[in-house]
């Protein structure tokens, strides 16, 4: 997986979020995991006299989450879902998270079962890893600075990989190379032309894999590869883009923008910095 496909959220774009009540970064994996692991991400939050939103927008992506506030470790880490609609959470409690951001063409090798598994639910790690889930919340919680709980998460993650090792790449894998390559702006007839596949077929793979249409994981793609032309040169013309991404026209772009982000684009990629938006 090219690095140029590393998903984009909203405490990163929306640079006017960092507060010191409020704290979100993102750190890179180790060489070997790229093609695996999106980024390694941290969101640390203190309650004063405000609360605080976080936007969460669709990225194609599965993340592990650790709670390193957790009292009981057992139950300190969960499986995300792959997300279609943007979701905006008020915290107000404090709070101290660690998670593995995972392209979800591959993130099997390290979950064992299908994304669709977690469609509409947020699966505890243990109910997936047993009690090597508890061990590794509590050897985090007990890591001393970042550097030590990535550690920690590496040794786990290439373990996951030498019981995978003898695994090829399967047709998931390869259809999402096309999509990242083609930033989304492929069709499901398209797509399965280049994999001498029937379209009823890859509906069919993405659905028992993903719990997704090919068609909806590609729009998602197109969407955040948008957001990184936006990121990168925030006053390009949105019709200009609009006509490079494959949208009928800037009506069609907001439209989606709109439905991933909650927020038109106006509101996000603005002069000064930018603030967050109560939907």
């Amino acid at each position: 997986m090219k690095r140029e496909h590393r998903p984009l959220q909203p405490p990163i774009l929306e640079k006017g979020l960092s507060q010191p009540h409020y704290l979100y970064r993102e750190y890179e994996p180790g060489k070997s995991l790229e093609p695996y692991v999106a980024c390694y991400w941290t969101s640390e939050f203190l309650p004063g006299e405000q609360t605080q939103l976080h936007r969460i927008v669709p990225d194609g992506c599965i993340d592990i989450i650790v709670d390193l506030r957790a009292a009981n470790v057992a139950k300190g880490a969960f499986v995300s879902e792959l997300m279609t609609r943007f979701e905006v959470i008020q915290l107000t409690e404090p709070q101290s998270l660690f998670g593995i951001r995972f392209f979800s063409s591959t993130v099997r090798k390290f979950l064992r079962y299908p994304v669709s598994a977690f469609h509409g639910s947020h699966p505890l790690l243990e109910d997936l890893w047993g009690s090597e889930a508890g061990l590794l919340v509590e050897e985090m919680q007990e890591a001393q600075d970042i550097k030590g709980k990535i550690a920690i998460v590496e040794r786990k993650l290439y373990s996951c990989l030498e019981q995978q090792i003898s695994l090829s790449e399967n047709l998931l894998q390869t259809s999402m190379a096309y999509l990242y390559d083609a930033n989304g702006s492929l069709s499901v007839k398209e797509l399965a032309e280049m994999l001498c596949y029937s379209e009823r077929h890859l509906r069919r793979m993405f659905h028992y894999e993903l719990g997704v249409s090919p068609k909806e994981l590609a729009q998602i793609i197109r969407f955040q590869s948008m957001l990184q032309a936006l990121f990168r040169t925030p006053k390009d013309q949105l019709t200009q883009l609009a006509h490079r991404y494959g949208y009928f026209d800037q009506p069609h772009l907001i439209k989606d923008f709109k439905r991933y982000y909650g927020i038109p684009p106006s509101h996000v990629f603005m002069a000064g910095e930018p603030k967050e938006v109560r939907s």
